[in-house]
């Protein structure tokens, strides 16, 4: 069981700092609130604990817990109690880790949590989740709730492994050409350079160019990739804040290609989510907020809680996201016929299915449109490299003949 070092504080004020073992620093929070100390701060021990922290934190991977839910559902279906079901999943799991978060809700639930409660104090499982969950209690219809949910959680599944697909071949490409060009600039440029001073020939000024890059490169690739890999983790701490995370979510919308590609993503994300959680009986603002908040774009992310601040004050739906200036026209007047129509969920799975469909498109026509862009910059560079290095050597021939 994972380790967390927490700070508290007694009825007294007496502050202490202590180790406790725990499934989730949600759980390990709500546990000390119960018995009434004020709680600092909880975070995972380890030698990064602190500000720069990567401990890797907990992950239940979705494909795992898609078969969790669709057996769940079975169980339930079949007539089971709820307490009985978690027993024979906890006992049938095989994720070391799921299984301690399952057992904790298992025994939350036992006390007299609610299921939807007991969930979300691991701190691990997504909201829409829980969300989705607490519908199902309020209304008594869990089963119908959790297949919406497991439909939703296929499709959205389904649609990130085509996305992945479709990735892996520039992904390689990129990836070849970097470490050629490294290959070259790093080892075979210096391997000339030593040549060419044993020779003591006049050189062409782009062989001098590249053997002075060349040699460079051998000499400070050391103090580069500490540099690289500093700036990196300085600016993935700086994206986690939110004005960092706005200004990478604004610098790839206005991407060429891309950038269009990854709204349209956004955009049927959210209308899936939306429509699960409205189809499951939710209000409209809650489930706005829910599936604003499970965005991965900030700007988008920000954007939908300031559209359901309008909604909550009495205005549309459709009207509030045109006022964010950033959701498509066509998917702003569809939302607005699903409204008009009284067929909201039904038309916010229109627009999931046309922009999912769109963006498996576009994605594709980009791929087709990177790939040999690619190929001719590895040409152009590789070809550029061997050129100003292979130079001397046809100088020097043409010379002796």
């Amino acid at each position: 069981m994972p380790e967390f070092l927490i700070k508290v504080a007694d009825e007294r004020g007496h502050l202490q700092e202590q180790v406790e073992n725990g499934y989730s620093e949600a759980e390990v929070r709500d546990r000390f609130v119960q018995q009434g100390f004020l709680v600092y701060w909880v975070k995972p021990r380890g030698v990064l604990s602190g500000d720069f922290s990567f401990r890797r934190r907990g992950k239940v991977k979705q494909s795992q817990f898609l078969i969790f839910n669709q057996q769940f559902l079975t169980l339930i279906k079949a007539g089971l109690p709820i307490l009985q079901s978690l027993d024979l999943l906890i006992k049938r799991q095989k994720n070391p880790y799921l299984q301690s978060l399952l057992q904790n809700v298992r025994d939350r639930v036992k006390g007299g949590e609610l299921l939807s409660d007991a969930f979300a104090a691991q701190g691990v499982f997504p909201k829409i989740y829980t969300t989705t969950l607490m519908a199902g209690e309020k209304s008594g219809n869990m089963e119908e709730v959790l297949s919406r949910y497991i439909a939703f959680q296929r499709m959205a599944l389904t649609f990130k492994k085509k996305l992945a697909v479709s990735m892996v071949y520039p992904a390689l490409l990129v990836t070849v050409v970097f470490a050629m060009m490294i290959f070259l600039v790093t080892y075979v440029v210096p391997q000339f350079a030593k040549l060419y001073q044993d020779m003591d020939a006049q050189l062409p000024a782009i062989t001098l160019i590249m053997l002075n890059v060349g040699t460079h490169a051998q000499r400070y690739a050391p103090i580069l990739v500490v540099v690289v890999i500093v700036a990196i983790l300085m600016l993935w701490q700086w994206k986690r804040t939110d004005k960092g995370a706005e200004t990478v979510d604004r610098g790839i919308l206005r991407m060429p290609v891309l950038g269009d590609v990854w709204l349209k993503y956004q955009v049927a994300n959210f209308s899936r989510m939306l429509s699960t959680l409205l189809a499951g009986g939710m209000p409209l603002v809650p489930s706005l907020e829910t599936a604003g908040a499970s965005m991965s774009s900030r700007r988008i992310l920000n954007g939908i809680k300031d559209a359901a601040v309008h909604v909550r004050e009495g205005q549309a739906l459709a009207k509030s996201l045109e006022q964010q200036k950033m959701f498509p026209d066509l998917s702003v007047e569809m939302i607005e016929v699903g409204e008009s129509t009284g067929a909201l969920p039904a038309m916010l799975n229109s627009v999931a299915e046309f922009y999912e469909e769109d963006v498996q498109t576009a994605l594709g026509a980009a791929m087709a449109l990177i790939e040999p862009v690619i190929l001719i910059i590895m040409a152009i560079f590789v070809g550029g490299i061997l050129i100003s290095l292979y130079l001397p050597i046809f100088t020097l021939g043409s010379s002796i003949h």
